[in-house]
């Protein structure tokens, strides 16, 4: 039985702020019990909701040395979905609405948190064969346990796993300030170790001593070696190269499931979509003031609005998207020139565009399965699992060709009738418009080729088993 600790800074159902929280809190359900016990340590944050808080159990508490400090570490266990939750408590960390703040309070937080994670381990009788660490909130494990953890015979031969799920962050702070704060030697903080462009950089000294190096696709992985893509850590992940694996996310197939979706309008399955599913667009349209016609092409976009997702494509040419036989709906929050943007034309074609400026989970699952057609044209993309879902719920996505999105979208291809959307590859506002405008023809004037499009969208499968089987494979290699 090989013995496995996720580590991360968030994880859903109790904490979240991105994609990095489905993976921790969905991915270990998925593994092989018989074979893997895989368990999940996170911090408790003060904004964790109650009903989870009340479910906690208290395990033991200690203090930690961190440089100069005693920091008091509580910890917690809690089963959910047969998986093994521990939570970490200093209210000094963790307190306050969000789990991130100012990066130099992070900075700090997360070095409380690395060593708190590698010093509960012998108190709560866990001794994983593999750390599995995530971005760089975690970067510090691998680091720590070459240095002070060594001594130790508990710690002596355990591998790790760093996992990149977003290479723009990367934890960066001035060198003295980490060296203080981590209570590392300065012999960590040269150029080939934890040292980038003159300060600390807590993902690279992950990176550097990590066994193992993954990110969540296989195109991903090789775009992160061009100077493009690498932010300025291309060199070193080219170095690492004969250890990094790209595996891309899943989805959760029960809370992403048109059959039984308590949140849509009505329900519909890959044999029934073609009755069914026209129920939710015209609820929708109904719901957000918009024109009630059946025959309007409707595009959905769920997504922060910043440029990374490829907002600047859409400013250029939006009069044009927002033709007269389209409607366009948006979800998100943002950058304040992309919320006015959709404001704006909301307010200039009320019929047409509904411009929703928040979050609502259940909103975007209406979205996902009203609309024709999921529009990402990002920047890159080191998975997205919005793409995932629109495909779950025969919405047909209309992608650029990066990242995630090149490797779980295929383009259609009129000529030998395969595909499961549409898709451009240069970073180009007009090749965008284009292949909206060929996805616009193929809905209207071939309307048994869009079907087909659906029902080999809605034939794949990108739930979490496919993605756990290759993590095992990893783990088992190691």
């Amino acid at each position: 039985m090989k013995k496995v600790l996720f580590v991360a800074s968030e994880c859903v159902p109790f904490m979240k702020t991105g994609g990095l929280a489905d993976v921790v809190g969905s991915l270990p359900k998925y593994f092989d019990k018989n074979q893997f016990d895989v368990r999940v340590m996170t911090p408790k944050y003060t904004a964790i909701p109650d009903e989870y808080k009340n479910q906690m159990k208290y395990i033991t508490h200690f203090y930690l040395e961190l440089a100069w400090r005693k920091q008091y570490v509580g910890v917690f266990e809690m089963q959910l979905g047969g998986v093994t939750f521990y939570f970490l408590d200093n209210e000094f960390y963790f307190n306050g609405e969000k789990p991130y703040g100012e990066i130099y309070q992070d900075i700090e937080k997360f070095a409380f948190f690395d060593k708190a994670a590698l010093s509960t381990l012998p108190l709560i009788d866990f001794r994983p064969d593999i750390i599995h660490c995530h971005d760089w909130q975690t970067g510090l494990i691998p680091v720590y346990l070459q240095d002070s953890f060594q001594q130790g015979e508990f710690y002596r031969g355990i591998r790790t796993v760093m996992t990149i799920h977003n290479l723009k962050f990367q934890g960066v702070w001035d060198l003295k300030t980490v060296m203080d704060t981590a209570g590392l030697d300065k012999y960590y903080f040269t150029s080939d170790k934890l040292e980038a462009y003159g300060d600390a950089n807590y993902l690279k000294g992950g990176l550097v001593y990590a066994d193992q190096i993954t990110t969540v696709s296989e195109t991903y992985a090789q775009e992160i070696k061009t100077p493009f893509y690498g932010e300025k850590l291309d060199g070193l992940i080219n170095s690492k190269a004969h250890c990094l694996t790209g595996i891309v996310n899943g989805l959760d197939y029960d809370e992403y499931n048109p059959a039984t979706d308590p949140m849509i309008e009505a329900n519909y399955d890959a044999r029934t979509f073609r009755k069914e599913k026209i129920r939710n667009k015209r609820a929708l349209q109904r719901e957000l003031g918009l024109a009630q016609d059946d025959r309007k092409f409707m595009i959905g976009i769920v997504s922060r609005l910043t440029d990374q997702k490829g907002f600047d494509l859409i400013d250029y040419v939006i009069e044009e998207i927002c033709a007269e036989d389209t409607q366009l709906v948006v979800l998100g929050t943002g950058e304040t020139k992309y919320e006015n943007l959709f404001r704006h034309f909301a307010w200039k074609y009320p019929d047409r565009v509904s411009a929703n400026i928040f979050y609502s989970n259940e909103r975007s699952h209406k979205i996902y399965a009203s609309c024709d057609a999921f529009l990402m044209p990002s920047l890159f993309e080191p998975c997205g699992l919005s793409q995932l879902m629109s495909l779950r719920y025969g919405t047909v996505p209309i992608v650029r060709e990066t990242g995630g999105l090149k490797d779980t979208v295929e383009p259609y291809n009129e000529y030998e009738n395969k595909g499961t959307g549409f898709s451009f590859s240069n970073y180009n506002a007009h090749e965008m418009l284009n292949t909206i405008r060929y996805a616009k023809d193929v809905y209207y004037n071939r309307k048994r080729e869009w079907n087909k499009i659906i029902d080999r969208g809605m034939a794949m499968d990108f739930s979490w088993n496919n993605s756990a089987r290759k993590y095992e494979d990893l783990y088992n290699r190691m």
